[in-house]
């Protein structure tokens, strides 16, 4: 049986390995798999699954022979498809086989997708069989199909709107077809849900609506006396229904009815001093309200009247303001700011409100005297007067700005300026003539500007029988002139005064009037009268400043207009497109200007380009009020509009001050021959004049360079110093202590330096004081040759002096710097038959150059030491004293060393040479020679290198007995006895 059964298995085995025999070499891949060449497909954004149309199914004609990738003896009656390949970059898509039998399967998306980022995908796709074997050999792909696949969108955004709000600006009482526009956007992908199918306005009763578009208009007229805004909430939504995330804020603005008037003016403009022209309308223009405009005419006026006198300019002194204008010479300044050389304006009240403008003010019972010398004015050249002046209405009585009569006797007016009336008159008296003939005597102006109160510059150029009148640089003519006959002869002297006139009571009155009782005050020289004084009347009620006379020559236009012109003003720098469009007119100083045009664009373009410049390095801070003022003109005349006045202000900010610092040495001492030689003593060699100013700065731009600045929260700001350069116009030196006697002594420079950079200096016994503008480093220069110089120094020990310098008329003052000069007194030489053959003691710059007299700085190597006379004469008894111990010390020890010397060669014994005052000395008999004699060597070489202590180790009987010693005993005697020759107090010596 068991035989059997193997029989029949192995009877089977051999039949199927037959059948499969015979299969196998039936079997080859013949044919491609086939697919359609175009499919569409669509997939929902947020979804993996593709539709495509039609179907995704690949076919093979192999069939029904099955050809798979793995070992199977299945049969089957149809071929397999084993996959589908994707074509295309970043396709995120995939293809899947659903039945290998059939060809069947699908599309999906690897992720999920986004219609916002993509809308559509294309690609292609093939299809490949499974071959032949086992192994897959021989596999055929089917042709590459294209793949169209469309996102479909869902509606997962809201509308946003493209503003977080909205403002409108209305006009009462008219409705608008359209207001504004508000607008939303969805970012969904497809078209119906990413329209905007509806807005909404949300806030209850209020006078608006929205159409679908987003166009809000008024549904009635709207009063700016009801409301003046207001406040509207709006949505949208999308087609798909969806409402906006957030809701907007609408802001509409109610104005009252149009009225014609400058827009887009600052009222308040600040100017920064030193950063030159500042546009004052950068944004401004003229609403009309759509009226036909036919021309315009615009007024600009910058108000400066209170700013210094009139606007705002330089303040230096009145002479140095005509030496800057081209006045270079004969000018004499009547009312000077108060100094040590013209002191008398001190006593007159004066205004300090306006940055040291030197502003005298005069109420009626004040006037001044000039010293005499200070203007010799001969009326038979032509002179010249000018004048600042502020002068309200007054009484009917003449009040005198500038008078020169009589001293004593007669109460003559030679000549005077006057005003009486709001006339400005000039007296001018000639002097006697040969032929007396009536002769022109009052001049007459009848002038608005005289009682205006407001400053105004008076110039009057005088060459007989003419005068001219400037009043702010326009010429006027005399309505009036009178004539007189010249004054009979006298020799009685005149006296200048201003604010009045001088006349005496006891003779007669022939141009004043009849005044009370004197009670004068006398002030530093000049008389400052209080009302009721016999000897002045016609004073003068308002303010005077810069009151000059040049003598000899008449002022030129040029040199009126530069002392009359400001330093501030209004500006423009017409633009090409317009420049013919607009006609600009300035007034003489610039305060005002008048715009002129017919085209409404051309004009507003011009008023951008108007500009406020201070060209001052510290110009004056303050407020100075603008006014445009506007006239238009219309086709119809009758219903014209009428523009008002706009207004404003710029604010000068205050400029950052300098402070001017002198330095340089301030204690040195010369030698009494220096003082009293031709050259003097030079006071301030090496003076250096610095101007810095203190800036603060955010901390923000220094913090980069400060580690760990940003941490500290306090740290604002940083103050930093920075150097800067400007002019001066006064430098004074004065003396400190008793004032300077001319008879001995005096400060003197030289005058072809000072010429040379057109300065000038006065002096008096209180010193000298050089005037002029011009730069920090000529002055250096020209206060580096100032000398002091003193004949008779036997009894001058030192001499203090005080320099201070400043500039503006001295709005800005530098510190005092005070020098110390000290008199080094030599000693009297001693009484010599040929006193050229002997040096004088102690003069030898070599012998003192390195001693230190109680620390004073030697400034150069011809000077000695600072000390007075009597400290001198114990320096050099101490330093004597020194050099004579020195001498000794040196001459003992040579003299010790000799007497050894010889002790040595006689064989004697040897002993120490120390200081022994406190020593016990030992001495061995049995010492040989040779050890003596090293130890003598190095008791020699101990001896040299101490000299310095042992000096101060001797004393004066010391020296005095050792001299004795060494001057009296003889050779002989000195070489006797060993113990003999020790020089030293061997009083506490142990032997």
């Amino acid at each position: 049986m068991r035989f059997r059964g193997n029989k029949r298995f192995a009877s089977a085995v051999g039949l199927v390995l037959g059948l499969l025999c015979a299969v196998e070499a039936a079997k080859v891949n013949k044919h491609k798999p086939w697919i359609e060449t175009t499919y569409h497909g669509i997939v929902t954004e947020n979804d993996d699954k593709v539709l495509l149309d039609p179907p995704l199914i690949a076919l093979d004609k192999d069939a029904p022979l099955r050809y798979a990738e793995s070992f199977e003896v299945t049969l089957t009656e149809e071929g397999e498809i084993c996959g589908f390949r994707i074509h295309g970059q970043n396709v995120p898509f995939e293809a899947v086989v659903l039945d290998k039998s059939t060809g069947e399967g699908v599309i999906r998306a690897k992720d999920k997708l986004d219609c916002e980022l993509q809308k559509e995908h294309t690609f292609t796709i093939q299809a490949y069989d499974c071959g032949e074997g086992p192994d897959g050999a021989n596999m055929k792909k089917s042709h590459k199909a294209t793949v169209h696949i469309q996102v479909n969108d869902i509606n997962e955004y809201s509308p946003v709107f493209k503003e977080k709000s909205y403002k409108a600006t209305v006009i009462e009482g008219k409705k608008y077809d359209s207001i504004l526009k508000v607008e939303a956007v969805d970012a969904d992908c497809s078209f119906q849900f990413s329209q905007i199918c509806n807005y909404e306005i949300v806030t209850p009763d209020v006078p608006f609506t929205i159409d679908k578009d987003g166009f809000i208009k008024n549904t009635e007229k709207l009063s700016y006396g009801k409301e003046r805004m207001y406040k509207l909430t709006v949505t949208a939504y999308d087609c798909g229904k969806n409402r906006a995330s957030e809701d907007v804020l609408v802001k509409i603005s109610v104005k009252p009815t149009c009225k014609p008037s400058w827009q887009g003016f600052s009222k308040r403009i600040e100017y920064e001093p030193g950063t030159g022209s500042l546009a004052l309308f950068p944004s401004m223009h003229l609403e009309t309200c759509d009226e036909p405009i036919t021309s315009i005419r615009a007024s600009i006026e910058l108000e400066t009247n209170h700013i210094g006198k009139g606007c705002d300019r330089d303040t230096y002194s009145e002479k140095s303001l005509h030496k800057l204008c081209g006045a270079s010479s004969g000018t004499v300044e009547l009312l000077p700011a108060p100094s040590s050389s013209a002191n008398w304006t001190v006593g007159l009240p004066t205004d300090n409100g306006h940055d040291s403008d030197q502003v005298f003010e005069f109420n009626g019972t004040q006037a001044i005297k000039v010293p005499d010398g200070m203007v010799s004015t001969s009326l038979k050249e032509p002179f010249t007067i000018s004048v600042w002046m502020r002068h309200g209405p007054g009484a009917h009585e003449k009040e005198t700005i500038l008078c020169n009569s009589d001293k004593t006797d007669m109460n003559r007016h030679h000549y005077s300026l006057y005003v009486h009336n709001c006339r400005l008159i000039l007296l001018l008296r000639q002097d006697p003539s040969e032929a007396e003939n009536y002769k022109p005597a009052e001049f007459h102006w009848k002038l608005d500007q005289v009682c205006d109160k407001e400053w105004h510059h008076y110039v009057l150029n005088v060459e007989f029988p003419t005068v001219s009148l400037f009043v702010d640089g326009t010429t006027f003519e005399p309505f009036l002139v009178t004539e007189d006959y010249p004054l009979h002869p006298s020799k009685i002297e005149s006296q200048l005064t201003i604010g009045a006139c001088w006349q005496d009571n006891s003779g007669h009155d022939n141009d004043t009037e009849t005044v009370s009782e004197p009670t004068s005050d006398l002030r530093n020289g000049s008389t400052i009268t209080q009302g009721g004084n016999a000897r002045m009347a016609q004073f003068f009620r308002g303010n005077l400043a810069g009151l000059m006379i040049r003598s000899g020559k008449l002022e030129n236009k040029k040199v009126i207009d530069c002392l009359y012109t400001c330093k501030e003003g209004l500006d423009v720098q017409l633009p090409e497109e317009v420049a013919s469009a607009v006609k600009v007119e300035f007034n003489p100083n610039q305060s005002s200007l008048t715009v002129e045009g017919d085209d409404i664009d051309a004009f507003d373009k011009v008023m951008q380009h108007i500009s406020y410049l201070n060209s001052r390095q510290f110009p004056t801070p303050g407020i100075r009020h603008l006014r445009i003022s506007t006239t238009v003109k219309c086709f119809n005349e009758e219903s014209c509009v009428t523009v008002p006045d706009a207004e404003g202000y710029v604010m000068v900010l205050q400029p950052e001050e300098p402070k001017i610092s002198l330095s340089g040495i301030d204690h040195f001492a010369r030698s009494a021959a220096e003082f009293e030689s031709q050259e003097g003593v030079t006071l301030f060699p090496e003076l250096r004049i610095v101007s810095t100013i203190t800036r603060e700065v955010e901390a923000d731009a220094e913090s980069e360079a400060a580690e760990g600045a940003d941490d500290d929260p306090t740290v604002q700001e940083t103050v930093v110093s920075e150097e800067i350069m400007h002019n001066l116009d006064t430098c004074e030196v004065t003396v400190v202590g008793d004032e300077l006697d001319g008879e001995h002594e005096s400060l003197e420079v030289d005058m072809s330096q000072l010429q040379q950079r057109g300065l000038e200096m006065s002096s008096s016994n209180l010193g000298l004081v050089i005037t002029g503008v011009n730069t920090m480093a000529n002055y250096e220069q020209v206060l580096h040759l100032i000398r002091y110089k003193n004949w008779h120094t036997e009894a001058l020990f030192d001499r203090k002096f005080k320099l201070v310098c400043s500039e503006l008329n001295g709005r800005y003052i530098s510190n005092d710097f005070k020098v110390e000069v000290n008199v080094i007194h030599t000693a009297s030489p001693v009484e010599h038959a040929n006193n050229a053959m002997v040096q004088p003691n102690f003069i030898n710059p070599v012998h003192h150059a390195s001693v230190d007299l109680s620390g004073h700085n030697l400034v150069n190597a011809h000077q000695a030491s600072v000390v007075p006379s009597a400290a001198t004469i114990v320096i050099v008894v101490c330093v004597s004293f020194l050099v004579f111990m020195i001498i000794l010390g040196v001459f003992r020890i040579r003299a010790a060393h000799q007497r050894t010397m010889r002790d040595q060669e006689n064989g004697k014994e040897n002993e120490m040479d120390w200081d022994d005052s406190a020593l016990t000395i030992t001495v061995n008999p049995m010492e040989t020679y040779e050890d003596q004699h090293s130890s003598e060597e190095e008791e020699e070489e101990e001896e040299e290198s101490e000299d310095g202590e042992e000096e101060d180790d001797i004393t004066s009987a010391e020296s005095e007995s050792s001299e004795d010693e060494e001057g009296g005993e003889p050779e002989d005697q000195q070489g006797a006895s060993r113990q003999q020759q020790l020089e030293w107090d061997d009083s506490t010596l142990t032997y």
